[in-house]
């Protein structure tokens, strides 16, 4: 644990706060749902959580600059998985994307209270049993295993959803971004808006049981560990709106995904006997990430060009014909 003042939380409260504040302000309405606001709002959570990092590196040291920007690399990989849920909860509901963004920003915002809980109590289990860093590594290679047999982008439906639909009362149609609504009998039931939300909340603690110990495996600092998840999953609105189109072209993502809960895993149950520094983890965690992407994009250029019919000959070349053979007059 690195000593820290307690003023290091006043001022990332007020930063987050602020970004929030901001990105409220400028997607009223139906602005900012293009590709190029996506990219840009991508860039400045990204921008954010990287230039935080030199205030821990200024407050905490280089060591725990380092143990944050692995923590930040391994939130921002799995959080890819959670794009594979948004797309497949919007489009089995068939959320209409000007009221995307409420559910999104609702969701995140409720993952971070999430996220909190399970950091201080897995950072309070840690330092009172050792034994409890081996429970987190067996859940983390679990769910490798199971990553690495199933394609989250081949889901046609998210479990939860489908749970909470035949145990909940929800309208058919959506009612423009409300949550409830009352019908003529008097009930009020709740539309496939606040479903979609209930999903996307329950999808994220199920989640956060991989994400927070794959991030306990490089650091134990609570604060590293929540300002650098909290970071993380604030863009992850923009990067579903940055990736919903191309999510399906990734079809060897999960085997990046997969790798990264395995290294996590691994940590920590050889912690005890084999050190890997932050540095060093960013690099495997980028690589495992990097490999996965370029592996499916390559495979998308192959499947195009093969796919892509003959072009007809053109100019001086000269068009093939059947064989005709001679008649009797010409013989």
């Amino acid at each position: 644990m690195h000593p820290f003042p307690t003023w290091i939380w006043v001022v990332f409260w007020a930063v987050v706060l602020s970004l929030i504040a901001v990105d409220l302000t400028a997607h009223r309405g139906r602005h900012g749902e293009s590709r190029r606001a996506a990219v840009l709002w991508s860039c400045v959570w990204v921008s954010a959580g990287l230039l935080f990092n030199l205030l821990v590196w200024r407050v905490l040291g280089a060591q725990a600059a380092q143990e944050y920007l692995a923590a930040y690399f391994i939130e921002k990989s799995l959080s890819l998985d959670n794009v594979f849920v948004f797309l497949v909860i919007f489009r089995g509901l068939g959320v209409p994307s000007r009221a995307q963004h409420n559910v999104l920003f609702l969701g995140i915002f409720g993952a971070l209270v999430f996220r909190a809980l399970f950091i201080f109590l897995g950072a309070a289990a840690l330092e009172r049993w050792q034994w409890v860093a081996y429970v987190f590594g067996t859940i983390l290679l679990v769910t490798a295993w199971r990553v690495l047999r199933e394609d989250p982008a081949q889901q046609q439906e998210n479990r939860v959803v489908g749970w909470l639909a035949h145990r909940l009362p929800v309208t058919e149609k959506f009612h423009d971004k409300k949550f409830f609504v009352r019908l003529e009998s008097g009930r009020r039931v709740i539309t496939p808006l606040l479903l979609a939300l209930m999903g996307l909340e329950l999808s994220d603690i199920l989640f956060a049981v991989d994400s927070v110990p794959a991030a306990f495996s490089v650091t134990e600092d609570t604060f590293v560990l929540y300002s650098s998840n909290a970071f993380a999953i604030l863009g992850l609105r923009a990067l579903y709106l940055l990736l919903a189109g191309a999510v399906g072209q990734l079809r060897y993502l999960h085997y990046g995904l997969a790798g990264v809960l395995a290294f996590a895993g691994l940590k920590m149950v050889l912690g005890q006997w084999v050190h890997v520094p932050p540095l060093m983890s960013v690099g495997i965690i980028a690589a495992l990430i990097g490999a996965a992407v370029w592996a499916s994009l390559r495979a998308r250029r192959r499947e195009a060009r093969t796919s892509t019919p003959a072009v007809p000959a053109r100019g001086g070349e000269r068009e093939r014909r059947e064989p005709r053979h001679p008649t009797e007059a010409e013989a």
